[in-house]
């Protein structure tokens, strides 16, 4: 027997107006027709990898949200399948597991909350506090800033260290590799510059790739400790982390820096290191059975780095004025920086600093090789009182370290060549500094003027650790500032030297 109509239904009943109201708004709103959902199934997983049947209009870095409750982002797309890199994996996650695209882009959630805290490149909390309440979210992939709101570097970024603010500065929007074997002091030197940022009006994020977990909790306690922390983010992705989790930390850095970038504020991130995150997307691209050399597309990792250290900027003021420096570190074997790695982050950054076995085994620390050392952009940005005493100094030193081998095999020098060796010598022993141990930019500027006006020329060597360490709180009594004449820096260098020859009287 064939069921009543709605008609045949309601007869005899009494329908209240609404309903009436609500059946005649349905029937003009509905519309018949098929809704498809692609849906694809796990084919298998392993080694952080998902490779997936189905989902023909998937795209890649498209987001796979799997019926488990982990993510994976689309690296690689095959005739028949997709290979995907997981972000996140539990046990569930099977042979058959359904997969479904979601339409959001993969991102990250920015804002105020972020500072201070450690997290991991999808923005979950490491730290033990809960999950940072932000306002702001961006892609975590994403074009640099157009040519059109770019402006010139022109403002310099202190590291602290004697040898880059004086003859390899840098300049804030600009990009300066950290270059040298393991183990020469790269990080402390990135460490250095990010604690000497306290009280400078900069953010700084710290992306710690493929890292072992004792050197995490070393660099974050060192941050807490020097109070650097409460001005910078952490983003972790270590060594037992899932390769697509390392893959994506540096471009979790980027976006947070940019996040600041674009508020008008300046920001500096370091990237520890990006030989290991060369190595992640190596190991990833075979474990995709894509080309692993340059070749490989979508992108090798050339292309892959220069996307990345491009975001890394300086800001018109119609933009915001903002700025992003980058300091990526990379490692060299036994000092040779013509492999491939090396050679592609060398040009694509502004300078580089080397750091040199031999002098680290020397003991001339940090062990910066001033002649393979560059700087293309921070001159320009230097304070002019800090450029002017700045000037030949590079140069002559430079010039110092060729004829001092000649003296190694008794070769007679004339008066005055032995006086610049002594000068050189005295230099040398002035550019030396402790780990972990930022300067401020008034210091740099003070034994600058004291050493140009010949003032140390006859300073014993071995007493000049203990020279500077006075001149340092002479500096800070005094208040002097950059932009004070240099009349008043060289009466208080001549007062400074007076005093201590004094004091050792």
């Amino acid at each position: 027997m064939a069921s009543p109509t709605w008609q045949e239904s309601l007869q005899g009943q009494t329908v209240s107006g609404d309903l009436l109201d609500q059946r005649e708004k349905w029937l003009q709103s509905y519309h018949p027709g098929l809704r498809i959902r692609e849906q694809g199934r796990v084919v298998s997983v392993g080694d952080g990898i998902a490779w997936v049947a189905g989902l023909p209009s998937v795209a890649i870095d498209d987001i796979l949200d799997f019926d488990d409750g982990s993510r994976g982002l689309v690296f690689d797309l095959a005739p028949s399948l997709v290979g995907a890199v997981l972000l996140e994996e539990t046990r569930a996650l099977t042979a058959g597991t359904v997969a479904r695209r979601n339409p959001r882009p993969l991102g990250i959630a920015l804002g105020e909350a972020l500072l201070g805290r450690v997290i991991d490149p999808l923005g979950y909390p490491l730290d033990e506090g809960d999950m940072p309440q932000c306002d702001g979210w961006a892609r975590l992939e994403k074009s640099s800033p157009p040519i059109i709101e770019r402006d010139f570097v022109q403002k310099p970024l202190y590291t602290g260290s004697k040898i880059l603010d004086t003859m390899i500065p840098v300049g804030r929007g600009q990009r300066q590799l950290i270059i040298g074997d393991e183990g020469l002091g790269r990080s402390a030197l990135a460490l250095d510059a990010v604690v000497n940022q306290k009280d400078q009006d900069v953010r700084c994020v710290y992306v710690l790739i493929g890292q072992k977990r004792s050197t995490v909790v070393a660099t974050i306690d060192l941050l807490r400790q020097t109070g650097a922390l409460a001005y910078t983010t952490v983003v972790v992705a270590e060594a037992s982390a899932l390769p697509g989790l390392q893959h994506l930390a540096p471009f979790s850095g980027c976006a947070i820096a940019e996040y600041w970038m674009r508020r008008g504020m300046h920001s500096l991130v370091v990237y520890d290191d990006l030989s290991t995150h060369a190595k992640t997307y190596r190991e990833l691209s075979l474990l995709l059975r894509r080309p692993p050399g340059r070749e490989a597309y979508p992108g090798d990792i050339f292309s892959v780095h220069a996307g990345l250290l491009e975001r890394s900027t300086c800001l018109n003021p119609d933009s915001g004025a903002g700025s992003i420096t980058a300091l990526p570190i990379v490692e060299t074997k036994l000092g040779e920086i013509a492999a491939y790695i090396p050679t592609n982050l060398i040009s694509i950054t502004d300078g580089q600093v080397y750091l040199d076995r031999e002098l680290f085994s020397g003991g001339f620390r940090p062990a910066i090789d001033i002649g393979k050392s560059v700087s293309r952009i921070g001159g320009r940005a230097q304070h002019p009182a800090i450029k002017r005493e700045a000037g030949r100094m590079k140069l002559d030193y430079l010039q110092f370290l060729e004829v001092e081998m000649f003296t190694r095999f008794g070769a007679k020098l004339e008066a005055g060549m032995e006086k610049a060796i002594r000068r050189g010598r005295v230099l040398r022993e002035i550019l030396k500094q402790d780990r972990l141990s930022p300067l401020p930019i008034e210091f740099q500027l003070g034994w600058m003027v004291a050493f140009n006006d010949g003032l140390l020329d006859d300073a014993e060597r071995a007493q000049l650790p203990e020279l500077l360490a006075e001149l340092l709180e002479h500096v800070k009594s005094s208040r002097l500032t950059l932009d004070d004449d240099r009349d008043q820096w060289r009466k208080l260098a001549k007062s400074w030297l007076e005093t201590s020859v004094g004091q050792e009287n």
